[in-house]
């Protein structure tokens, strides 16, 4: 049972109630939409994450599977187990990733350094040297800048659904379709 309650539509600004109408109903978006003043922005940039990054989706998704393993987040972890296995990561990966295995053999080189990388991120301010060095030989400049927010935009997600205990009632198979009313564009 979620922590708090639904919040009153009604008093919402216009602008937020026909934004948060376009969008299908989730109990994630309503706990949102208790901020009425960053629920947009905040759901803008998940488009992002599905639009516009040079990072893959497959290494997305390693990065939101790992995140959601070292938050605690069955929330997440329940949403993007269907995506990852539609960006391409097997069954094997995500069990390596559940029982946090990130130094076994089976993964890439690539994938162990992603999977690393962001597990330190999600568990201490400071990474070592080493981390960071063996990260950058598989990631341009800005796929470890995206990285770093993919890992921050789920850490908050993460932490949304366990201190808030909201409820999964809807998995999805594949990657959501974020349609904004300002472009009309999905992700």
């Amino acid at each position: 049972m979620p922590r708090l309650t639904d919040p009153n539509t009604a008093s919402f600004p216009d602008e937020v109630r026909d934004f948060l109408t376009s969008l299908p109903p989730d109990p994630m978006v309503k706990m949102l939409s208790h901020s009425t003043g960053t629920v947009k922005p905040f759901i803008e940039l998940a488009k992002a994450q599905f639009t516009a990054l040079q990072l893959s989706a497959r290494s997305r998704e390693l990065v939101i599977l790992t995140v959601a393993e070292y938050t605690g987040s069955t929330f997440v972890a329940a949403q993007h187990n269907p995506m990852s296995q539609a960006a391409g990561v097997d069954e094997r990966t995500r069990q390596l990733i559940r029982s946090r295995q990130l130094d076994d053999a089976e993964l890439s080189p690539h994938d162990g350094a992603l999977l690393r990388f962001t597990a330190d991120i999600v568990q201490q301010p400071h990474i070592a040297d080493d981390v960071f060095d063996t990260a950058r030989v598989f990631l341009s400049e800005r796929e470890l800048v995206e990285v770093l927010q993919v890992i921050g935009y789920y850490w908050t997600f993460g932490r949304i659904s366990t201190v808030l205990d909201v409820e999964v009632t809807k998995i999805y198979g594949d990657e959501p379709i974020l349609d904004t009313p300002d472009n009309g564009t999905s992700g």
